[in-house]
């Protein structure tokens, strides 16, 4: 396998996914826009989209906050690469810094050094999950810190249920108004511990805004979310108007008896993403 070509498609997905905004979240803005009442709100979804052509156009970042540069890493388990994708992403994301370019922003908590190339203790940050077959498949979410802000755990008591777990994310999604850099994405995880619910609102992040949950009543119950988010009124960039988020994605895993954990994800309107797939053969492919 040739590093140089595989370094070479990370560091695209990475510029693709800071200046290209998927064709999915661009429709959602545009519908989003179509039926905005408020003068405001119709301000702020044009000064949006605009920007976003801009960037598209220019090849250049969408947003000065680059994000910290996430990775969810499916890994076929007859891959022959397996030993070697570390590696190629922690290199990409130095090269990339300063190809694309990038804002350094991976800050030691303890010294306030900033190394200024996206990596440090832990940084890039990796998620690995193993997969059947031998294809790796990676993808790039840059996640920006204004929204990341705004994510949270809660620990509910398990008898406030379902009813219980709409409260909670209406009222959280609700109370950060416009610091999310509304219209948000709303990643929703159940179950699980504090921090699987937390990895799996991250996860369901990354599906396509309009796609719905495969159980028809959990696909129901983001339905559900969405309505009530939108109706609070708190519009694009916090102004007032129809649209506060533009999706609402729900994962869930089994929990103990005792305990109910909620994750709950925010995403800003720029849904950054994109994917690198790699194939045993070496075929490199590079999708928004």
């Amino acid at each position: 396998m040739d590093e140089t070509k595989i370094r070479f498609a990370l560091i695209e997905a990475m510029r693709i996914a800071a200046t290209q905004l998927p064709d999915d979240v661009v429709a959602a803005l545009r519908t989003a826009r179509e039926r905005e009442t408020s003068p405001l709100g119709a301000a702020q979804l044009d000064a949006i989209l605009e920007n976003v052509d801009v960037a598209r156009e220019g090849s250049i970042p969408m947003c000065q906050d680059t994000g910290i540069q996430t990775f969810f890493v499916e890994m076929g388990a007859g891959s022959p690469f397996l030993g070697q994708v570390k590696g190629w992403i922690d290199r990409a994301v130095v090269d990339a810094t300063d190809a694309i370019p990038l804002r350094p922003n991976t800050v030691d908590p303890f010294s306030g050094a900033n190394p200024g190339d996206n990596t440090g203790r832990f940084m890039p940050y990796i998620n690995w999950e193993i997969i059947e077959g031998d294809e790796i498949r990676i993808t790039v979410l840059p996640k920006g810190g204004g929204s990341e802000n705004m994510s949270t755990v809660k620990m509910l008591p398990p008898g406030v249920g379902l009813k219980g777990i709409k409260k909670a994310v209406v009222e959280h999604v609700v109370s950060c108004q416009g610091k999310p850099c509304p219209p948000t994405i709303v990643g929703v995880g159940i179950g699980g511990g504090a921090d699987i619910a937390l990895k799996l609102g991250k996860k369901a992040v990354l599906r396509e805004i309009g796609s719905a949950h495969p159980e028809p009543a959990v696909a129901a119950f983001e339905r559900e979310l969405l309505e009530l988010i939108n109706s609070s009124g708190v519009g694009p960039m916090g102004v007032g108007g129809e649209t506060t988020s533009l999706a609402v994605h729900v994962e869930y895993a089994h929990r103990h008896p005792a305990s109910l954990p909620l994750g709950i994800l925010i995403q800003c309107w720029a849904d950054r993403r994109a994917r690198v797939w790699l194939s045993a053969d070496g075929t490199i492919e590079v999708k928004r």
